[in-house]
């Protein structure tokens, strides 16, 4: 999921250096999700994974 994240935001990056404002702002706005539900997932995992029954 965090290399899709990374996928949006290269892909915001040149849309912008290339003049493409709305679709620049749609991948960053998706990259901005997906690192979020990311690291939401990431710290569950991390909690979760850690209890010994």
């Amino acid at each position: 999921m965090l290399s899709w994240s990374l996928t949006f935001l290269v892909i915001a990056l040149i849309a912008a250096a290339l003049g493409f404002g709305g679709i620049a702002g749609t991948a960053v706005g998706i990259a901005k999700i997906l690192f979020f539900v990311f690291l939401v997932l990431f710290i569950l995992s991390l909690i979760f994974g850690r209890k010994k029954v």
